[in-house]
């Protein structure tokens, strides 16, 4: 594929995945507005029954949209990163003033869309801080806390939507590495993203031994 149906193809998935990222905040700031089921909150009341002041065909659609919608933007992401690396290894890196017109039209056209990323919030450099819309999408719940406990102290509340723990913002064996980060990070502070009731916020959780079991008191159940 030339330089330009390459940069054509980039743009166009670039627009694609910021309608995306547009539809899945709207999902989530209506799942997560007070009241509301939140992500993964429970669709019966204490007694068992369909509970009655949510549409729960409506949240079930919203779930399952927002499930799709996550892994198509993984998929879109990747063939980004794909596209800009083939881009950028197609660039001439010396010799500018005397290279083809071929050559300077591609190199034209690698910084045109690095300027347009960046414009648009995103950096070619950094996956992790790629687009902050993908951090504010929750992979775990608070659904347990205890009072005094580390967690509780340093700001965490029941029901948080656990966004970043962290290097841990998402993919596999969750559990296990949440794990496994508050244990590596004992005595030192860890940057936890949460959204709570529709607003994100960022806090600072020590995971310490205290009175009660584990280094942080609480615990968290994958959405």
């Amino acid at each position: 594929m030339g330089g330009a149906n390459l940069k054509a193809e980039t743009m166009a998935l670039m627009d694609k995945r910021a309608a995306m990222e547009t539809e899945m905040n709207s999902i989530v700031e209506r799942l997560c507005n007070p009241g509301g089921p939140g992500l993964s909150g429970n669709l019966v009341d204490s007694e068992g029954f369909p509970r009655e002041d949510i549409d729960i065909p409506a949240v079930r659609a919203q779930r399952r949209r927002l499930a799709e919608l996550r892994n198509e933007h993984s998929e879109i992401t990747d063939k980004i990163d794909v596209n800009i690396q083939i881009l950028h290894s197609a660039r001439p890196t010396s010799r500018a003033k005397d290279s083809g017109p071929e050559e300077r039209s591609l190199s034209g056209e690698v910084t045109s869309l690095t300027a347009s990323m960046q414009t648009s919030g995103f950096t070619v450099t950094s996956r992790a801080m790629d687009v902050d819309s993908v951090t504010s999408i929750p992979f775990a719940m608070v659904d347990e806390i205890t009072e005094s406990s580390p967690a509780a102290e340093d700001g965490l509340q029941l029901g948080d939507q656990v966004v970043k723990f962290g290097s841990v913002e998402g993919g596999d064996n969750l559990l296990q590495r949440l794990a496994a980060e508050a244990q590596a990070s004992q005595g030192r502070a860890v940057s936890v993203g949460v959204i709570r009731q529709g607003a994100k916020l960022d806090l600072a959780v020590t995971p310490r031994v205290w009175q009660g079991r584990g280094l942080l008191g609480c615990h968290f159940r994958l959405v």
